[in-house]
């Protein structure tokens, strides 16, 4: 019983860490962690359209999600100041949803699984869910990484390659309104960004390229997890947040080593 418990736990922290590096990179290339901690806020809001509406959770969030970003994405494409709509963007949605979550009177929401996550309560089925969601974007990864790369580094030169960068926007926003969806319950809505952006800057401190960045922001956010599960049964404290803790010492513990080993220039 206990040692399936783990591996149901582990396995739902390492589906979403290993899916949330790579995005994560990206997030740093584009320059716009606003625009996933946009996304991320948002998903409170989904929560609370998937309760009044009586449908799947995750379904709720990916919807929201998806709503959000394309607003987002239009609304940039007519000149508005991206870092002012998407302060207002992430603030706002949270808000709201936190609102809405409150008016939901008639139905039982436990507010801070939603905010902080609460893994320990997935079963299989979330657990099938988030590795579907995470070959989807990896999938997603895979099949459009030049196009995606090339967007992310210079939209110029993508368009001079004959590439859509609108289309390749679309499509990384897809992918991570998919993360968003699976992993709240594995993180929580407050903290998607925090495990986005912390093993891709610590894939960044020591990868030399883009694809090596890629995979070690993976295995960063993989280890991540399992550290901070671990730290989590050890210290009893609350899992989501001990998970990002753990990518913050990983993070600083690896730009020290750097420091120390790598030949100054």
């Amino acid at each position: 019983m206990i040692d399936e418990f783990i591996m149901r736990v582990a396995l739902a922290g390492i589906g979403v860490a290993v899916v949330a590096g790579p995005l994560g990179c990206f997030v740093l290339w584009r320059r716009m962690v606003y625009f996933g901690d946009t996304i991320s806020h948002a998903a409170l809001l989904g929560v609370a359209f998937a309760l009044a509406l009586d449908l799947p959770v995750i379904l709720g969030v990916l919807l929201v999600a998806v709503g959000v970003s394309l607003i987002i994405l239009m609304a940039g494409e007519r000149k508005l100041h991206t870092d002012t709509l998407l302060g207002i963007s992430a603030h706002s949605a949270l808000a709201v949803g936190l609102v809405a979550v409150s008016l939901l009177g008639s139905v039982n929401v436990d507010l801070v699984a939603y905010l902080i996550g609460d893994i320990l309560s997935v079963n299989w089925t979330d657990v099938a869910i988030i590795w579907i969601g995470a070959a989807l974007c990896l999938g997603l990864l895979a099949w459009r990484w030049q196009p995606l790369l090339l967007t992310a580094l210079s939209p110029d030169i993508a368009r001079a390659r004959a590439m859509n960068p609108a289309r390749e926007n679309l499509l990384y926003t897809l992918a991570l309104a998919i993360l968003v969806a699976v992993a709240i319950k594995v993180v929580g809505a407050l903290l998607i960004t925090a495990l986005l952006i912390i093993p891709a800057a610590t894939a960044r401190l020591i990868a030399p390229t883009p694809e090596r960045m890629v995979i070690l922001a993976a295995l960063c956010g993989a280890f991540a997890a399992l550290l901070g599960m671990a730290g989590s049964f050890g210290f009893d404290t609350p899992t989501g947040p001990t998970i990002v803790v753990a990518a913050l010492v990983i993070l600083l513990a690896t730009g020290v080593a750097v420091r120390i080993f790598r030949p100054a220039l």
